[in-house]
């Protein structure tokens, strides 16, 4: 079974899957990551980048084979703004934010074939600088899903941690997750991952292996590696929960979902973790 974590009262599994850029290998893809073992899911209503509906085909698929029920998993989507989007939108960009948001979580639960979402993240703020008057409509609108029991948890993408900060402080439904790419070069997104701890969020990484492909060459890395006998991404998966983040993969290799799932029952040395993340690369 997956590891799991509690957030915010609910189980969440420990890992989970990305399908992000996959198009129509997305089903596939979907149905390969339950196969092995992943139980969460994540995604967006931004057809630009992730086919939902691909992904709703895939978590289908793999039920139906392996007598999964819905409780079993864990599914993530997102709302993303009209600037974000190609011309596939999954709203009316004529109609007021929060319609927009009420919406594109409508077609969420078409394409993912579910009655209710177990987080839902808001791609991306409208600036910056920090949040604005159009970022709170949209997080009100959130809220309601959330109090309308929809959603279980609510989140946010693409920050910095001014944003956290203004979030954590006003929001009425505080976030669960932030959700960034991880790039070594900046301590490992250290601000924002220091701002997840004051406010007790959960740091969710992504792309922590294509945004870091220039630490697989530095032998103090690769030392620690052959030191445990395993893979370059077991090392930076388990380095990541170390760290207390919630790692995002996105390989499309049944095998590779496996190694990244079941490979990842050891334990880094405090030395060995102080060691990879002062890898400024």
């Amino acid at each position: 079974m997956t590891p799991s974590i509690r957030v915010q009262g609910v189980e969440v599994p420990a890992f989970m899957y990305g399908t992000a850029w996959k198009e129509d290998d997305t089903a596939r893809c979907v149905a390969a990551a339950i196969g092995v073992g992943f139980r969460a899911i994540d995604t967006a209503s931004q057809r630009k980048h992730y086919h939902e509906a691909g992904v709703g085909l895939g978590l289908a698929r793999a039920c139906d084979e392996r007598g999964l029920e819905r409780s079993e998993l864990f599914i993530q989507s997102k709302f993303t703004y009209r600037r974000g989007q190609d011309h596939r939108l999954p709203y009316d960009p004529r109609a007021p934010l929060a319609t927009q948001v009420e919406q594109s979580f409508a077609t969420s639960l078409v394409n993912l074939r579910t009655p209710h979402l177990d987080a839902y993240l808001l791609h991306s703020p409208s600036s910056a600088e920090g949040l604005r008057s159009d970022d709170w409509e949209v997080w009100a609108a959130m809220e309601r899903l959330y109090a309308a029991g929809k959603v279980s948890l609510l989140g946010i993408s693409n920050v910095g941690a001014h944003h956290l900060d203004e979030l954590a402080a006003h929001a009425r439904v505080p976030p669960a997750f932030v959700q960034n790419r991880c790039y070594a070069r900046t301590g490992w997104d250290r601000e924002v991952r220091h701002a997840c701890a004051r406010h007790e969020l959960i740091y969710q990484g992504f792309s922590l292996l294509t945004a870091n492909r220039n630490l697989f060459s530095f032998p103090g890395f690769n030392e620690i590696r052959e030191r445990h006998q395993r893979t370059e991404a077991q090392i930076v998966f388990r380095f990541a929960q170390q760290r207390a983040m919630l790692p995002l993969t996105g390989t499309t290799s049944p095998i590779h979902m496996r190694e990244d799932l079941h490979g990842l029952d050891f334990d880094l040395a405090p030395d060995e973790l102080d060691r990879i993340e002062a890898l400024l690369v």
